[in-house]
């Protein structure tokens, strides 16, 4: 095999590689064997079928599968016999038919070179924060809303009340819908209608309509509506006040506790808000570590190739989030998640690059603790533990997750860094 390497740029790489055609033949034809002796074919006893017979019904199928295999592990060894280690994915093209050797090009990116990373030099704020009793209280209060029932009344709504409502819009002359009514519901105050809509049936009775004017968003789901000011006729169908639950035995059995103790349930509540928490300190310690890497090492060429699909991940998603809220987007312009995606890659790269220094490997102990919490809140959790252990892919993520906070645990053991107290619930907010 034949190996060469051209340079492109300071961070490109294209790969030539040759490789005899023997190879391919000598594969071919040890896979036509295999063939042979487990393949069924009419006429043919089991492990009887002539290699002749094999090769015509599969032999274009089996060369092809061959050719994709030799091409994958020639590119591997060339990698290591040039000592290079790519990042994101090769463009990898074949060069004419293998008459007398396999010839293709690979081009692709290499990570930068940062040189020794010196994590101590780096000072970081370290999350830090309790359960405390009235977090409990919230909790059990959040749980009751959950349970709530609701009575119908003859007031008129007030906040929190269940309120009922028809409505169409009028715009221009025309009507939507053109006949009937749309009909909806929303708790006031909780922003689930239009803020002039939820403001309007404050004070209304069941029966009382009122004309309210509402400026729709220019991706409003109705094109005819969408980015108009209209006037919308809102009339008030039923008004309904919240029932909570009392916390007694009943309530308490009913999230699984089998005593139905009020002491055993807040166990419970306390041990859920603890293991939410953990989470929430430790993605925002690796935010934090993620982010003064990222700033230490600014000045380091990032692979523009990498960036940029980065970037397209990025906007792709975007687009499907959108979509999923009753959007309609087509597609997201890349260009404003240039910055956001070149934070990304040069975090993935740094991490990467502190684990290869340091020789930090994946400890198996982590995974299975991992494992472990995420199927802590399911029903059945050893059948959670046995789909991770079954499926490759989602072993794979979560390893992956695993040795970044690994890592990212590394780094702040040894980086200067400076306790900052939140509460429970400014801990849980999303990073800014």
């Amino acid at each position: 095999m034949h190996v060469s390497v051209e340079t492109i740029g300071s961070l490109g790489r294209k790969l030539s590689v040759s490789v005899p055609a023997e190879r391919l033949e000598s594969a071919v034809g040890h896979r036509l064997r295999e063939l042979s002796r487990t393949v069924r074919l009419n006429g043919f006893r089991p492990g009887k079928v002539p290699v002749k017979v094999i090769e015509q019904r599969f032999g274009q199928q089996v060369r092809s599968e061959v050719y994709s295999d030799v091409v994958r592990d020639s590119f591997g060894e060339a990698l290591r016999q040039q000592n290079l280690q790519p990042v994101g994915q090769p463009e990898i093209t074949a060069e004419g038919a293998p008459a007398e050797e396999i010839r293709y090009t690979a081009t692709f990116e290499v990570a930068p070179d940062f040189g020794p990373i010196d994590v101590s030099a780096l000072e970081i704020q370290r999350p830090v924060a309790q359960v405390e009793e009235s977090d409990i209280d919230t909790m059990i209060e959040t749980l009751r809303q959950q349970r709530r029932s609701w009575n119908v009344v003859e007031r008129a709504a007030a906040e929190g009340d269940l309120v009922n409502v028809e409505n169409f819009a009028l715009v221009e002359g025309a009507r939507f819908p053109a006949e009937g009514v749309e009909r909806g519901a929303t708790v006031v105050g909780s922003q689930m209608l239009f803020p002039a809509i939820e403001q309007a049936v404050v004070g209304m009775r069941a029966g009382e309509e009122k004309l309210v004017e509402v400026a729709f968003p220019a991706d409003w789901r109705v094109p005819e509506l969408a980015g108009k000011t209209a006037q919308v006729s809102v009339k008030v169908v039923k008004v309904s006040e919240p029932h909570l639950p009392a916390v007694d035995e009943a309530f308490i059995k009913s999230f699984g506790v089998k005593s139905g103790t009020l002491e055993q349930f807040r166990e419970e509540v306390r041990s859920n808000l603890a293991r939410e928490l953990k989470g929430a300190l430790s993605a925002r310690l690796r935010v934090e570590v993620a982010k003064k890497l990222v700033a230490a090492y600014a000045h380091v060429e990032l692979p523009p190739r990498l960036v940029e699909a980065e970037a397209r991940a990025m906007a792709a998603q975007a687009a499907e989030n959108a979509r999923r809220q009753g959007q309609a987007v087509d597609e997201v312009d890349h260009a404003p998640f240039m910055e956001a995606a070149r934070n990304r890659v040069a975090a993935g790269l740094l991490v990467g690059e502190v684990a290869r220094q340091n020789e930090l490997r994946l400890d198996p102990k982590r995974v299975n603790e991992a494992i472990a919490l995420i199927a802590s809140t399911y029903e059945d959790p050893q059948q959670v533990v046995d789909l991770y252990r079954n499926d490759p892919n989602l072993m794979q993520g979560l390893q992956a997750r695993v040795m970044e906070e690994q890592v990212i645990d590394w780094i702040a053991e040894r980086a200067r860094a400076t306790e900052v107290a939140m509460s429970f619930t400014d801990a849980l907010r999303p990073n800014a």
